[in-house]
């Protein structure tokens, strides 16, 4: 972590401050000698640029500072100061290391310049004492940047996992309402084909049939155009929770005998053996079978077997049809599965069956 910048101003006026003051006390207190005087007015001088120093190069600026306040007390501030800036921005061992600097210098002085009315063992504690006393002061803001920086650090990664999250739910809501497009457009439109194909094949069937054909497509046309308008509405939405609160049709038994009557009266032959489970699954799952078989083997005949949790659905290769990609199967597939279900399909001999197992009801 780097530590808040200080501009050179600053770092430059509090030791400068602090020099200036030190000379005033150590002259009013003190009867140095010219010399001192001057010695100590150079130190002066030197501190400030010990001070820059210590700003690029806090380890050895301060072991400088630590050393010069050997020769006088005026270098005392600029090395407090190191010890300060490099606890704050450096490892404990180099904060150590300025602080053990300060100490001897301060000892080495405290031999050659006593200070009077002070015992030498008491003037060196107490320096031990202040310079100990900025060090931890040092040390504890470096800690509590650390941790501030360490929970902003945080607050973005949860900020930026919350946001992932949001974003696959969305992505899964999508991808739901993209199957139940395919799922019922497929179906819609499957029925318009096989409506349109009787007006092709059968020019000569009677008016009424004609009639109620052309019923059946108007109708068809605009339930999928509501149903589609539906889904891209959905899909425009960018809260993922108003797509998870965006009503679904749930389908039952009686909804599955609509799909049979629908399919009949399209010309498709689609015999019946059991009863149909009431269940929404049940209802997709027939629903695709129906819609795969007027796709792809247009005319055979179809085979519904209810047997309890297991539908099976059965068909031989029709005259007409095309080849599909799949989608449909792989996605109906998954959607049972995840609902603790299971389904199969394989085609053999030019025979289709699909096998699917309800999950047990909760």
């Amino acid at each position: 972590m780097n530590p808040r910048p200080l501009t050179v101003a600053t770092a430059v006026t509090v030791p400068a401050v602090g020099v200036i003051t030190a000379i005033s006390l150590w002259s009013a207190v003190t009867d140095a000698s010219p010399a001192l005087i001057a010695l100590d007015a150079a130190l002066a001088v030197v501190s400030l640029a010990v001070s820059a120093w210590v700003l690029r190069a806090p380890v050895a600026g301060g072991v400088a500072a630590g050393l010069l306040t050997a020769l006088s007390p005026v270098v005392t501030p600029v090395a407090g100061f190191a010890v300060l800036h490099t606890a704050r921005s450096r490892p404990l061992r180099q904060a150590l290391t300025v602080t053990l600097a300060g100490v001897a210098g301060q000892a080495a002085q405290g031999l050659w310049r006593p200070v009077p009315g002070l015992a030498y063992p008491w003037w060196l504690l107490l320096m031990a004492l202040a310079y100990a006393a900025v060090l931890g002061w040092g040390v504890w803001a470096q800690a509590r940047r650390n941790l501030l920086d360490e929970w902003r650090d945080r607050a973005r990664r949860a900020e930026e996992q919350q946001r992932q999250r949001v974003e696959e739910a969305r992505r899964a809501e999508r991808t739901r309402i993209a199957r139940e497009m395919h799922d019922v457009l497929a179906h819609r439109l499957s029925l318009l084909a096989t409506y349109a194909g009787a007006f092709e094949y059968r020019p000569d069937a009677p008016p009424e049939r004609m009639t109620a054909a052309a019923g059946v497509i108007r109708d068809s046309a605009h339930r999928a155009l509501d149903e589609l308008r539906q889904v891209i509405t959905l899909l425009h939405r960018d809260d993922p929770a108003d797509d998870a609160d965006a009503p679904t049709a749930a389908h039952d038994a009686a909804g599955i005998h609509r799909l049979i009557e629908e399919a009949r009266a399209a010309g498709q032959s689609v015999s019946v053996d059991g009863t149909p489970p009431d269940a929404d699954l049940a209802y997709r799952i027939v629903r695709e079978a129906l819609t795969n078989a007027r796709k792809h083997a247009s005319g055979a005949p179809v085979s519904l077997i209810f047997d309890g949790a297991v539908i099976t659905v059965r068909n031989r290769s029709g005259p007409g049809g095309t080849r599909g990609a799949g989608t449909g199967l792989i996605g109906l597939a998954e959607r049972v599965e995840l609902a603790g279900g299971a389904l199969t399909h394989e085609t053999v001999d030019g025979r289709f069956q699909l096998t699917a197992t309800l999950p047990e009801p909760a």
